[in-house]
Protein backbone atom coordinates (compact mmCIF):
# COMPACT_ATOMS: atom_id res chain seq x y z
CA UNK A 1 0.00 0.00 0.00
CA UNK A 2 1.15 3.74 -0.62
CA UNK A 3 2.25 4.71 2.44
CA UNK A 4 0.61 8.64 1.49
CA UNK A 5 -2.44 7.09 1.04
CA UNK A 6 -2.64 5.11 4.93
CA UNK A 7 -4.30 6.57 7.10
CA UNK A 8 -2.95 7.54 10.74
CA UNK A 9 -3.74 3.99 12.47
CA UNK A 10 -2.43 2.08 9.46
CA UNK A 11 0.79 4.30 9.85
CA UNK A 12 1.07 3.38 13.28
CA UNK A 13 0.24 -0.19 13.18
CA UNK A 14 3.15 -0.39 10.75
CA UNK A 15 5.28 1.39 12.60
CA UNK A 16 5.73 4.43 10.59
CA UNK A 17 5.37 8.00 11.35
CA UNK A 18 1.97 9.20 12.49
CA UNK A 19 0.41 11.98 14.30
CA UNK A 20 -2.68 11.91 16.22
CA UNK A 21 -5.95 12.58 15.22
CA UNK A 22 -9.55 13.63 16.24
CA UNK A 23 -10.86 10.33 16.46
CA UNK A 24 -7.48 9.86 19.18
CA UNK A 25 -7.65 12.90 21.38
CA UNK A 26 -11.31 12.08 21.68
CA UNK A 27 -9.98 8.76 22.90
CA UNK A 28 -7.66 10.47 25.23
CA UNK A 29 -10.06 12.46 27.01
CA UNK A 30 -12.55 9.82 27.51
CA UNK A 31 -9.25 7.58 29.06
CA UNK A 32 -8.20 10.28 31.20
CA UNK A 33 -11.98 11.46 32.50
CA UNK A 34 -12.02 7.47 33.39
CA UNK A 35 -8.64 7.67 34.81
CA UNK A 36 -8.86 10.73 36.78
CA UNK A 37 -11.97 9.07 37.81
CA UNK A 38 -10.29 5.73 39.06
CA UNK A 39 -7.84 8.32 40.95
CA UNK A 40 -10.36 9.48 43.06
CA UNK A 41 -12.03 6.35 44.30
CA UNK A 42 -11.08 5.43 47.59
CA UNK A 43 -9.81 1.81 48.22
CA UNK A 44 -12.62 0.14 49.86
CA UNK A 45 -14.35 1.29 47.00
CA UNK A 46 -13.05 -1.93 45.04
CA UNK A 47 -16.30 -2.43 42.89
CA UNK A 48 -16.23 0.86 41.75
CA UNK A 49 -12.75 0.75 40.55
CA UNK A 50 -13.06 -2.78 38.54
CA UNK A 51 -15.78 -1.27 36.65
CA UNK A 52 -13.58 1.81 35.96
CA UNK A 53 -11.11 -0.70 34.86
CA UNK A 54 -13.57 -2.53 32.95
CA UNK A 55 -14.23 0.14 30.62
CA UNK A 56 -10.71 1.98 30.53
CA UNK A 57 -8.37 -1.23 29.12
CA UNK A 58 -9.22 -3.41 26.00
CA UNK A 59 -8.58 -6.25 28.46
CA UNK A 60 -8.63 -6.20 32.51
CA UNK A 61 -8.90 -10.22 34.03
CA UNK A 62 -9.86 -10.88 37.33
CA UNK A 63 -8.45 -9.62 40.18
CA UNK A 64 -6.65 -6.64 38.66
CA UNK A 65 -5.11 -4.44 41.56
CA UNK A 66 -3.97 -0.89 40.44
CA UNK A 67 -2.84 1.39 43.03
CA UNK A 68 -3.55 5.56 42.28
CA UNK A 69 -2.68 7.60 40.83
CA UNK A 70 -2.26 6.11 37.20
CA UNK A 71 -1.49 8.01 34.35
CA UNK A 72 -2.27 6.97 30.73
CA UNK A 73 -3.33 8.24 27.28
CA UNK A 74 -5.79 6.01 25.31
CA UNK A 75 -6.24 3.18 27.56
CA UNK A 76 -8.12 0.90 25.24
CA UNK A 77 -5.06 -0.43 23.68
CA UNK A 78 -4.17 -2.14 26.94
CA UNK A 79 -5.09 -5.42 28.13
CA UNK A 80 -3.81 -6.83 31.37
CA UNK A 81 -4.18 -10.46 32.78
CA UNK A 82 -6.02 -11.92 35.78
CA UNK A 83 -3.94 -11.39 39.27
CA UNK A 84 -1.64 -8.51 37.92
CA UNK A 85 -0.39 -5.41 40.72
CA UNK A 86 0.36 -2.62 39.49
CA UNK A 87 1.86 -0.20 43.32
CA UNK A 88 1.02 3.37 42.71
CA UNK A 89 2.63 6.33 39.89
CA UNK A 90 2.26 4.18 36.96
CA UNK A 91 2.94 5.49 33.56
CA UNK A 92 1.56 3.94 30.46
CA UNK A 93 2.71 5.74 27.13
CA UNK A 94 -0.03 3.81 25.57
CA UNK A 95 -0.54 5.27 22.04
CA UNK A 96 -0.16 1.44 20.66
CA UNK A 97 -0.54 -1.75 22.21
CA UNK A 98 0.42 -2.90 25.85
CA UNK A 99 0.14 -6.55 26.54
CA UNK A 100 0.79 -7.32 30.17
CA UNK A 101 0.17 -11.06 31.24
CA UNK A 102 -1.14 -13.15 34.49
CA UNK A 103 0.18 -12.12 37.90
CA UNK A 104 2.52 -9.40 36.90
CA UNK A 105 4.16 -6.82 40.04
CA UNK A 106 4.84 -3.61 38.68
CA UNK A 107 6.12 -1.33 41.35
CA UNK A 108 5.58 1.90 42.14
CA UNK A 109 6.74 4.77 39.36
CA UNK A 110 7.24 2.58 36.71
CA UNK A 111 6.99 3.90 32.98
CA UNK A 112 5.65 1.69 30.02
CA UNK A 113 6.06 3.44 26.88
CA UNK A 114 4.85 2.46 23.33
CA UNK A 115 5.87 5.66 21.88
CA UNK A 116 8.89 7.30 20.47
CA UNK A 117 10.00 10.25 18.62
CA UNK A 118 12.13 10.81 15.68
CA UNK A 119 16.31 11.70 16.48
CA UNK A 120 15.94 14.76 13.98
CA UNK A 121 14.11 17.58 15.56
CA UNK A 122 12.87 18.91 11.53
CA UNK A 123 10.90 15.10 11.57
CA UNK A 124 8.97 15.83 14.64
CA UNK A 125 7.89 19.63 13.88
CA UNK A 126 4.35 18.47 14.13
CA UNK A 127 4.31 15.91 17.00
CA UNK A 128 5.74 12.97 14.61
CA UNK A 129 5.79 9.61 16.44
CA UNK A 130 6.00 6.19 15.65
CA UNK A 131 5.10 3.17 18.25
CA UNK A 132 5.89 -0.33 18.79
CA UNK A 133 4.03 -2.90 20.68
CA UNK A 134 5.45 -3.89 24.26
CA UNK A 135 4.90 -7.23 26.01
CA UNK A 136 5.12 -7.81 29.53
CA UNK A 137 4.63 -11.66 29.86
CA UNK A 138 3.22 -13.72 32.92
CA UNK A 139 4.74 -13.45 36.15
CA UNK A 140 7.04 -11.01 35.38
CA UNK A 141 8.23 -8.75 38.40
CA UNK A 142 9.33 -4.99 37.57
CA UNK A 143 11.52 -2.80 39.98
CA UNK A 144 10.63 0.66 41.25
CA UNK A 145 11.52 3.18 38.62
CA UNK A 146 11.94 1.18 36.05
CA UNK A 147 11.43 2.30 32.11
CA UNK A 148 9.96 -0.15 29.39
CA UNK A 149 11.24 1.28 26.02
CA UNK A 150 9.02 1.00 22.50
CA UNK A 151 9.24 -2.55 21.05
CA UNK A 152 10.59 -4.42 23.84
CA UNK A 153 8.91 -7.85 24.72
CA UNK A 154 10.18 -8.85 28.58
CA UNK A 155 10.16 -12.96 29.11
CA UNK A 156 7.75 -15.26 31.31
CA UNK A 157 8.91 -14.94 34.69
CA UNK A 158 11.87 -11.99 34.22
CA UNK A 159 12.07 -9.74 36.88
CA UNK A 160 13.96 -6.19 36.40
CA UNK A 161 15.64 -4.14 38.82
CA UNK A 162 14.77 -0.96 39.97
CA UNK A 163 15.90 1.63 38.28
CA UNK A 164 16.65 0.18 34.81
CA UNK A 165 16.06 1.11 31.30
CA UNK A 166 14.72 -1.62 29.03
CA UNK A 167 15.28 -1.04 25.75
CA UNK A 168 16.07 -4.33 24.27
CA UNK A 169 13.83 -8.01 24.66
CA UNK A 170 14.38 -9.58 28.15
CA UNK A 171 14.31 -13.36 28.16
CA UNK A 172 12.04 -15.34 30.34
CA UNK A 173 13.61 -16.77 33.84
CA UNK A 174 16.29 -14.22 34.37
CA UNK A 175 17.29 -11.01 36.46
CA UNK A 176 18.12 -8.05 34.20
CA UNK A 177 19.13 -4.49 35.60
CA UNK A 178 21.14 -1.61 34.91
CA UNK A 179 21.24 1.26 32.42
CA UNK A 180 21.08 -0.09 29.95
CA UNK A 181 19.37 -3.11 31.09
CA UNK A 182 21.51 -6.27 30.69
CA UNK A 183 20.51 -10.10 31.62
CA UNK A 184 22.95 -10.67 34.72
CA UNK A 185 21.91 -13.84 35.81
CA UNK A 186 19.00 -16.67 35.82
CA UNK A 187 16.90 -17.12 37.83
CA UNK A 188 16.65 -21.28 39.45
CA UNK A 189 15.78 -23.75 41.76
CA UNK A 190 18.19 -21.84 44.10
CA UNK A 191 16.01 -19.03 44.49
CA UNK A 192 12.63 -20.89 45.01
CA UNK A 193 15.01 -23.09 47.98
CA UNK A 194 16.30 -19.49 49.59
CA UNK A 195 13.06 -19.14 51.33
CA UNK A 196 11.77 -22.46 51.77
CA UNK A 197 9.34 -23.45 52.65
CA UNK A 198 6.83 -20.86 50.86
CA UNK A 199 4.04 -20.13 53.12
CA UNK A 200 0.41 -20.85 51.91
CA UNK A 201 -1.40 -17.44 51.47
CA UNK A 202 -4.12 -17.07 53.81
CA UNK A 203 -8.11 -16.54 52.89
Amino acid sequence: MDKDKMSMAERRAKGLLWVDTGENIEQQKFARGLCQDYNRTRAEETEKRVEILQKLFAFCGDNVWIEPPLTLAMGNTVSIGKGTYMNSNVTLVDDYEISIGENVLIAPNVTICTTNHPMHYQARLHGEMYCRKVVIEDYVWIGSNAVICPGVTVGRGAVIGAGSVVTKDVPPMCFAAGVPCRVIREITEEDMEEFAPIPLAQD
